[in-house]
């Protein structure tokens, strides 16, 4: 849930997202759900020579087990409320193991 959570917080904000198939797309982060599912708007292929068909598409829905990596700026990452987080879930299942 750390991740679902830290991807709700850059609903709104421009993301830029590699797949495993090489492609490359960034766009502004409309939803995301639990399964790690995105949905983006105005899209923008980078390497548009390679991807053509892909220059009119605005609106995509990306599913979360082909997504490689999702660059996000540093100004968007609070570091403290992730190391934070992190503790406290690495905490709760330590303890759910010792029961």
């Amino acid at each position: 849930m750390l991740f679902y959570s830290f991807f709700k917080t850059l609903i709104g904000h421009t993301v830029v997202i590699e797949l495993k198939n090489d492609l490359t797309i960034e766009g502004t982060l409309y939803a995301v759900d639990q399964f790690l599912n995105l949905k983006l708007r105005d899209i923008k292929v980078r390497d548009e020579e390679k991807y053509p068909h892909m220059m009119c598409v605005k609106n995509c829905f990306i599913r979360g087990s082909v997504v490689r990596y999702v660059h996000v700026p540093a100004s968007h990452v609070a570091t403290d409320l992730l190391q934070d987080a992190s503790r406290t879930e690495a905490k709760h299942a330590k303890e759910s193991n010792k029961q």
